[in-house]
């Protein structure tokens, strides 16, 4: 299987028909069809590693101030108990904790339902471990390698560049932020030659990088997925823009 980071961006996408999603649903035809998917989201940022362990997981609406009609939104995906046990096994002797209190968020279930509109995919969630450093969950991502073998598509659901604090809210495109740029285009070429170790350490990269990712939760989501990159693997980015200035939308694919 491959292994796909989602720039995910706002929630209001989930019902939206744009260059993002129709970028996605194009994905969802192309990809060969998973045995289940495993999700690290931006936003199951917590103090330990935790996989969601429920047969039935809910659809979380983990936001606020948006239209009734986004609350609605029910994603129905079964979860997989044994796909979380599988995931436990290869992080030894890292300790996973068995939840089935989480369910699936925003970052998971506003992409998939472009993707896998019919929600029969099963679908697992892997919490961040805010405690962590950078790389703690590159290493995570390397150790989940095999799944990509045994018909599992990983993803990584976050953005590359993620600063509200600058973000213009509004319907009127705007010019994206200089540094936003540079960014975005100095990790496009990191990754293009095969130069991970930058991007781990990213918060060395400057003050681009720092304006980029001023926190770290929308970012780590991909150090899994480049961890599980196989040596001259082609990457690619199916999907690209810049929304409010200061949101990265670039979906990177590996295979």
């Amino acid at each position: 299987m491959p292994a796909i980071f989602f720039g995910h961006g706002n929630p209001m996408n989930a019902l939206l028909q744009n260059d993002y999603t129709e970028g996605w649903a194009a994905l969802g035809r192309e990809l060969p069809r998973p045995q289940a998917v495993l999700c690290v989201s931006a936003h199951w940022y917590f103090p330990a590693t935790a996989v969601t362990a429920n047969a039935a997981p809910r659809t979380i609406h983990d936001f606020g101030g948006f239209p009734r009609e986004l609350y609605e939104v029910r994603y129905p995906a079964p979860g997989s108990p044994s796909l979380a046990r599988r995931v436990q096994e290869l992080l030894r002797p890292v300790q996973v904790k068995s939840d089935e209190s989480w369910g699936l968020d925003h970052g998971t279930w506003s992409v998939l339902c472009h993707v896998f509109p019919e929600a029969d995919v099963p679908v697992v969630q892997l919490s961040i471990d805010e405690t962590e450093p950078p790389e703690f969950h590159y290493e995570l991502g390397r150790r989940l390698s095999p799944l990509r073998e045994e018909g599992v598509l990983v993803l990584g659901s976050g953005n590359l560049v993620h600063n509200l604090h600058t973000y213009t809210w509004g319907r009127h495109r705007v010019e994206p932020f200089d540094w936003a740029v540079r960014f975005e285009q100095q990790a496009r070429e990191l990754m293009s030659s095969g130069n991970d170790a930058p991007l781990v350490n990213y918060e060395q990269l400057g003050r681009d990088a720092q304006l980029s990712a001023p926190t770290p939760d929308h970012y780590l989501p991909l150090l899994y997925v480049l961890g599980l990159r196989r040596a001259g693997e082609e990457v690619s980015f199916p999907v690209a823009g810049m929304d409010g200035g200061s949101v990265s939308m670039l979906t990177i694919r590996l295979g």
